[in-house]
């Protein structure tokens, strides 16, 4: 899978803050730098959001890329709108993303009226369906909890949905299919990544990735020069119609609304995290449907987001209370147009189980190696400082077992006692830091 965190060597000051708030424990630091572990790594970007010195960088598609295309289409999640003040109304919002050269604009929640019309949802009642909506979530269960893959839900995530949908309303236009570029404003580091790789569902549904706080940026800088909407030019979307219930679908607990059966939603990775580790001990919740989400408050905590997240969901429930429960009969039959087109493909491919870091190829050599891990981690000191440049005492004990560590890395157990860690270095090795994870080797 692709990833789009970097982070820039020459501002990095080896902090450790990153380190510490990564919930995948995928960062460490070699001389004086934090490099990220690409076998680890989630692109949930938490580590964007701790870093002091602004090292860290997600990329994202070039802005130049959108004019390549005559046809021009931005999918526009909700949480996007509700990064401005109630003083910019959203169609003056809407004006001002035509005016940075879109053609057609989409909210990208109307795709959960499309699927609701053409497909509803059925929650089983025995069992449990977990929702796929998070990209990092889902990069998540492939990598530490695979055995849940068979509970994820298969339908699309509304924005792919809603790409197909003004896809297939631009090709009945007569449009040559190569000159129309769909593009997504993404709140979140890990949506890019699916998008630029390569052969995903995401990177054959979407030309590119416009990072949230890029578009807000220009956006707001044409709503300052232009106070008032423009009567002249269009406004609005292009799809007009939106629920109340399908505006709220990015919020805690917008998926389960509707949801008979018992459901629970639960956000911030280190929590997701936590409630995993117990359905895999099979705890019994006696859930039917679960909603996760990497970032707390949902999209409006994304990290490419601008705005305070309680104060961007606020202003989606405000807007909520505009919309009807039902979209009209006329947004109904324009749905109808394209259900065959739809309807082929709403369901995606299982996901298959992602290698983390492997132990080793060989099944014997890799059992060793993970019981020489606890022993190692036995005879270190088990207050995770950070110091060695491994997040935890564990994870250096892994680092070690893998060779790609030294134990004469442990500042504590140098200082506490020298003797002993000549002792273990004889035992477990003493390799050296010119090789391995910590000088990037293996490094994204």
């Amino acid at each position: 899978m692709h990833h789009s965190l970097t982070i820039d060597q020459d501002v990095c000051w080896g902090c450790t803050h990153c380190m510490k708030q990564c919930p995948t424990q995928a960062i460490r630091i070699h001389d004086g730098h934090a490099h990220v572990l690409s076998g680890l790594c989630i692109n949930c970007g938490q580590c964007l959001h701790a870093c002091p010195h602004g090292a860290i960088r997600i990329e994202q598609t070039p802005f130049g890329e959108v004019t390549r295309y005559a046809r021009r289409v931005a999918i526009v999640p909700a949480i996007f709108f509700a990064q401005f003040p109630d003083t910019y109304t959203i169609p003056h919002i809407c004006q001002a993303i035509r005016q940075l050269g879109f053609t057609d604009l989409y909210l990208a929640e109307s795709g959960v009226d499309v699927l609701n019309q053409l497909s509803p949802r059925i929650i089983p009642k025995t069992g449990l369906t977990i929702s796929n909506y998070c990209p990092a979530v889902m990069k998540l269960i492939q990598m530490r909890y695979p055995l849940l893959l068979e509970d994820l839900t298969l339908r699309r995530p509304p924005s792919q949905i809603m790409a197909m949908f003004a896809r297939a309303e631009i090709l009945a236009e007569g449009v040559d299919a190569q000159t129309i570029g769909v593009f997504y404003f993404t709140p979140c580091a890990a949506k890019i990544a699916q998008i630029k790789t390569t052969g995903s569902d995401e990177s054959r549904l979407f030309q590119g990735a416009i990072n949230m706080d890029t578009a807000y940026n220009k956006v707001r800088e044409y709503l300052s020069s232009h106070k008032t909407p423009d009567p002249s030019l269009p406004d609005g979307f292009t799809f007009p119609g939106c629920t109340a219930s399908a505006l709220l679908w990015s919020t805690v607990k917008g998926e389960c609304i509707g949801v008979t059966e018992r459901a629970m939603a639960v956000d911030e990775m280190h929590n997701v995290i936590d409630f995993l580790e117990q359905l895999e001990e099979d705890e019994n919740t006696n859930l039917n449907f679960l909603e996760l989400d990497a970032c707390a408050e949902g999209c409006a905590g994304g990290v490419l987001t601008v705005r305070n997240r309680f104060l961007a969901n606020e202003r989606l429930r405000h807007w909520a209370q505009s919309l009807p429960s039902e979209l009209d009969d006329a947004l109904q039959e324009r749905i109808d147009q394209y259900q065959d087109i739809i309807r082929n493909d709403m369901e995606m491919e299982r996901p298959i189980p992602s290698e983390a870091l492997v132990w080793d190829t060989d099944t014997s050599k890799a059992i060793h190696k993970m019981e020489n891990s606890r022993m190692i981690a036995n005879a270190l000191p088990g207050i995770d400082c950070g110091l060695c440049g491994a997040p935890t005492c564990r994870t250096l004990a892994e680092d070690i077992a893998r060779s790609e560590a030294s134990i004469r890395q442990c500042v504590v157990l140098k200082l506490k006692d020298p003797k002993l860690m000549n002792q273990l270095s004889k035992i477990w090795g003493d390799r050296s830091l010119g090789k391995g994870l910590y000088n990037g080797s293996d490094v994204s």
